[in-house]
């Protein structure tokens, strides 16, 4: 069992949640229970298979965990671009988000490798 509270890949993930809701803050109020809260969705839910893979007994269960948190991830970005076409954030925002996305996804898999070896 690993303490997610000290991984980096969970710190960074919560960092990443509170740029997507400071991001989204600046969508229309019709998209409130659209876009913006499926984005909301999908970044929580990186953090959250981190820490909730972290309390399984294998290494192979948590990295399963992993692997969703990294297709949350990848769902999250989706949905940025989907958001980036619709002009609710501008190119500097998107670029800026993405990067942050894409360098998290490779430490996840990263890390994940190194549990299965």
């Amino acid at each position: 069992m690993h303490n997610f509270r000290k991984l980096e890949i969970w710190i960074e993930a919560r960092r990443l949640v509170k740029e997507i809701y400071l991001l989204t803050l600046k969508f229309p109020s019709y998209e409130q229970f659209g876009l913006s809260s499926q984005l909301r969705r999908a970044a929580i839910s990186i953090p959250s298979n981190i820490a909730e893979g972290s309390a399984k007994s294998s290494n192979k269960e948590f990295a399963r965990f992993l692997e969703h948190s990294t297709g949350s991830s990848f769902e999250a970005e989706t949905q940025l671009t989907l958001a980036f076409d619709l002009n609710y954030i501008n190119n500097e925002e998107f670029d800026n988000i993405v990067s942050s996305i894409q360098k998290h996804q490779i430490k996840m898999c990263n890390f994940k490798n190194k549990l299965q070896q």
